[in-house]
């Protein structure tokens, strides 16, 4: 795990997002899935991307017994998320993807 956040450290709550999303005709439906950009807390633990754990790549970042500034070719990213509450659980899954390097 590299990093974990709320939607509590929004700056716009989901309600407002959904209205700047629809306030211009925009045809939101049922089941639609929308998305909230990074989200980043105010602790080191919830910055919510590598740039902002490796201060613009100017710090090095631990991960998995070595360091880094950047993603690098043959990294793997897994993105997963959930929402808990009194005797529920929703979530999308995981959502994983590997770096390759560009084609020649």
């Amino acid at each position: 795990m590299v990093t974990r956040s709320n939607l509590k450290n929004l700056y716009w709550i989901v309600t407002q997002q959904v209205a700047h999303h629809t306030i211009n005709g925009c045809n939101l439906r049922p089941g639609d899935l929308l998305r909230t950009g990074t989200i980043s807390g105010s602790e080191f633990e919830s910055f919510g991307c590598l740039l902002e754990l490796t201060w613009n790549g100017q710090k090095q970042f631990p991960l998995n017994g070595t360091t880094r500034k950047f993603l690098e070719d043959g990294d793997e990213v897994i993105f997963s998320s959930c929402c808990k509450g009194d005797g529920y659980n929703v979530g999308f899954g995981t959502c994983a993807g590997k770096i390759v390097p560009p084609r020649d």
